[in-house]
């Protein structure tokens, strides 16, 4: 079956933006996406549980992605992919252990992740197959998914720097109830989400391959989550872009007014999608970004009876002095 990947086309403006058309990497992204799930699926194993599956979620580091330190029965593990150096460290307070980023199927990298746990004292339970994906292989069985580029993991990690650095601001400006910037390998993307303070309508849509609880849990209060992605191939969306979505959604937003003018409501998807191509060929990216969170957060809130003015943060406040060279 032919994968449409058709996409917006924008000049490039800045090298802080590499380009990542997905069908130039999508191998190594569906074999990444997968051995990304792996790792995410121990944290999920080891750390404690925090509302809507926080505890389970990646994080950048100068790098690449972490999950942070773990708590195991021999004392605490950190598993980082470390796309500058190609490879897969996993470290403890005495021993480290790694696995060469290369060209290997997921049932490989399975098989090495599990012996370089065992190598270190690590024992953790994980359901071997992926989640948020159509085709569930179990880990172990997939040798289809075998392809890693490292110059375009590398463009995909300068992204998400880029992304993490600009939803990192944009959450500063919220005083109320708000996830940390993070990365989810169930849809290989990076968000960050804020909530109104209300609990939210019994969710009853649906993700592949992900146990119903799972997702009531993560929707069971209001929201408005924004981030951005590499694109999906054979979806609506098959192209890099940032994003914004409120659940429940309420009526208005699919007209309403929003930034910039390369944003749009998608009605598939029922979110706004700003096409990563336009924030490449703009001459301000930042400015473009965060005016997109910016209104569609607004846009969101508003028509959701969010109470915008008490939720906005004193934060900017700060900065601005800070920025002002004042004490404080």
């Amino acid at each position: 079956m032919a994968v449409n990947l058709e996409r917006p086309r924008f000049e490039a403006k800045s090298d802080r933006w590499p380009a990542l058309p997905l069908e130039d990497w999508l191998p190594t992204q569906q074999t990444l996406h997968r051995w990304t799930q792996i790792v995410g699926k121990t944290r999920l194993g080891l750390a404690p549980f925090v509302n809507h599956w926080w505890h389970c979620t990646l994080y950048l580091t100068p790098r690449g992605l972490t999950t942070g330190a773990m708590p195991h029965a021999g004392g605490f593990v950190e598993i980082e992919f470390d796309l500058l150096g190609d490879q897969l460290l996993a470290r403890t307070g005495s021993d480290t252990e790694s696995i060469r980023l290369e060209n290997k199927s997921v049932a490989d990298f399975y098989t090495e992740y599990r012996a370089l746990l065992a190598t270190l004292g690590v024992e953790v339970h994980i359901v071997p197959k992926p989640n948020e994906l159509p085709d569930a292989t179990p880990f172990a069985s997939d040798v289809e998914h075998a392809t890693y580029d490292a110059d375009a993991a590398r463009r995909w990690y300068r992204v998400l720097l880029q992304a993490d650095r600009l939803l990192g601001q944009f959450r500063s400006g919220f005083e109320g109830k708000c996830s940390p910037v993070h990365f989810w390998w169930g849809g290989f993307d990076i968000a960050c989400t804020r909530f109104s303070g209300r609990t939210a309508p019994l969710y009853s849509g649906n993700a592949p391959n992900v146990p119903m609880y799972v997702m009531r849990e993560g929707y069971s209060h209001e929201c408005i989550s924004a981030g951005w992605w590499p694109g999906v191939a054979e979806s609506p969306v098959p192209y890099p872009a940032f994003y914004a979505y409120s659940y429940p959604e309420p009526a208005g937003c699919s007209t309403a007014p929003i930034e910039p003018s390369a944003a749009f409501y998608h009605t598939e998807m029922r979110e706004w999608i700003l096409p990563y191509e336009a924030v490449r060929g703009s001459s301000d990216p930042d400015g473009m970004v965060l005016a997109f969170l910016e209104s569609t957060y607004e846009a969101a809130a508003r028509l959701g009876a969010w109470d915008v003015e008490a939720l906005r943060s004193s934060a900017s406040l700060y900065q601005k002095k800070l920025q002002a060279g004042r004490k404080i």
